[in-house]
């Protein structure tokens, strides 16, 4: 005899066998009992979630010989008729593949000849969004009165591509997305049937990869046995067959992201690809843990009920989270959410990878406000870390810059004054990430002669992104192109009590405001 698939073996036979579903499976209860039976249905939800299972035992329990409290008894004539698919009371049409008005029109023509054993001609029509406009007019008129033995059953995964007209005569079930746990205690009971040992880490895994499919979580389960048949079933042999990733090497590549360590992230890449693991899984399964460190990171209560891990993993990522601020997560979500779309069909997804991964280590490579916060926060860090090394770069005592940019004559205090007039048109010509930087500083005035412009702030991370000779060549490249003469800027990193006497008055205020300005 030859191999049945799992999913096949175990497809439910009553409606007490259908998991994740109860809110359908009353109502369906319900009406059975009552004799309350509709003349259209439309079950709707994702793949693998029971749709065309209840279909078919809403077939069998209408046509019941001995109906029971959970549909068809599974035993009379009629359950094993339709059960092995010889029943003509029953007739399954798969619109991807007979979507035509001439498909349609064979079921209107034979709707007219009632059943000759059993009670209702049930015609289950799987992927009905395939049906072309013309076969939906077809069908229009016998779905909204049908004779009274008829009952039509459609099923589909895109709603939305239905009419209305067609939606409106039909009772509408949506079916849910089945849980991680739901879908584990099914593979439990199943590996028990079938004499499998397996760990429940391994079975728990495949659930959560099942991604709400019941039928994908059995597909999956029917792999991995069959490749260590006879064997015990680990969670690190599921890894090898799905092809995907530990938990723990997530863990890594997150550090070296937060650290800026290029070196050490795309090394881990390289692993997963020689370890025969997919990007693919990797990249989704990478932003699945992102969004619980969020998670963990944003709320205030207990939030374990809605992350899929262990109380272990848990734990490391509330450490994580002490470090990393919810913005930066988000920026790395928003770098992988858009690698995921597009790396599925690429040729070079190592290579797609790799640049999203440097991405999220170098900031400095993206101009939104999130990778100028982070760039500003690994500064401090790295002046926290090393005070002495950084009080010589840029300090209240610093040497000013002499960078000249262009051969121009000197400024004069008028020229001043028309940069600061002109102070808010030439920080929005700033590209993005040095104008945020910029407006969080204060323009000031210093000099013999007053002639010299400052930037000042007390936080001293800002002082040091303007000190890169490439930002501080740019802001006096369109501060001089203003003037036409070369204005001297330096910037200072002031302590915030010189910030409160005011010692370091605000430029661009003052000359709005009309205030003469001297300088002795």
């Amino acid at each position: 005899m030859s191999y049945t698939a799992l999913y096949r073996k175990f497809r439910p036979d009553d409606l007490s066998e259908v998991k994740g579903q109860e809110h359908i499976i009353k109502t369906l209860k319900n009406q059975l009992k009552m004799g309350r039976i509709g003349h259209a249905y439309l079950f709707t939800g994702t793949r693998g979630t029971g749709k065309t299972s209840v279909a078919k035992i809403m077939a069998k329990a209408v046509n019941c010989e001995h109906p029971t409290e959970n549909g068809p008894c599974n035993e009379c004539a009629m359950c094993r008729a339709i059960k092995a698919q010889s029943s003509v009371n029953v007739v399954e049409l798969d619109a991807a593949s007979n979507n035509s008005v001439d498909n349609i029109r064979e079921i209107i023509d034979t709707v007219q000849y009632s059943p000759a054993e059993g009670k209702y001609r049930v015609y289950i029509i799987d992927e009905v969004h395939m049906l072309s406009t013309g076969a939906f007019n077809a069908l229009l008129k016998t779905l909204e009165e049908p004779p009274s033995y008829v009952i039509f059953i459609l099923a589909t995964t895109e709603v939305n591509k239905i009419p209305v007209t067609i939606l409106s005569r039909c009772q509408r079930y949506d079916f849910h997305r089945i849980s991680a746990d739901v879908i584990m205690e099914q593979l439990t009971d199943l590996t028990d049937k079938e004499g499998v040992e397996a760990e429940k880490k391994a079975l728990r895994y495949i659930a959560k990869c099942a991604d709400g499919s019941m039928r994908d979580g059995l597909s999956l389960l029917d792999q991995c046995i069959s490749f260590y048949l006879g064997e015990k079933l680990t969670y690190d042999r599921v890894l090898g067959v799905i092809g995907a990733v530990d938990t723990e090497v997530f863990g890594r590549m997150l550090k070296a992201i937060c650290d800026g360590d290029v070196k050490s992230a795309v090394s881990i890449v390289e692993e997963i690809v020689i370890s025969g693991r997919e990007l693919v899984w990797f990249v989704n399964e990478f932003v699945w843990y992102l969004r619980n460190l969020l998670l963990v990171s944003t709320s205030d209560d207990d939030c374990e009920d809605m992350i899929d891990m262990s109380a272990d993993n848990i734990s490391i990522l509330r450490e994580y989270a002490k470090n990393i601020q919810p913005e930066v997560i988000i920026r790395y979500i928003r770098i992988l959410s858009e690698l995921s779309s597009s790396i599925r069909y690429a040729s070079q997804k190592r290579v797609m990878v790799e640049v999203a991964i440097i991405k999220m280590c170098k900031p400095q490579m993206e101009t939104d406000i999130t990778s100028v916060k982070e760039r500003i926060r690994r500064l401090e860090a790295g002046y926290n870390d090393n005070a002495g090394a950084t009080a010589g770069t840029v300090s209240a005592a610093a040497p000013e810059p002499e960078k000249k940019v262009n051969i121009l004559p000197d400024a004069l205090p008028d020229d001043v004054k028309k940069v600061a007039e002109s102070w808010s048109d030439i920080v929005a010509s700033l590209d993005a990430a040095l104008q945020n930087t910029v407006r969080k500083m204060t323009l000031s005035i210093g000099g013999a002669d007053g002639n010299e412009l400052m930037l000042v702030s007390p936080n001293r991370a800002l002082a040091m992104i303007l000190d890169n000779e490439n930002s501080y060549r740019e802001l006096c490249e369109h501060i001089n192109e203003y003037v036409h003469r070369d204005v001297k800027i330096s910037i200072r990193y002031i302590d915030e009590r010189s910030e409160r006497e005011g010692i370091y008055p605000d430029l661009e205020k003052l000359v709005k405001s009309g205030v003469e300005i001297s300088y002795e």
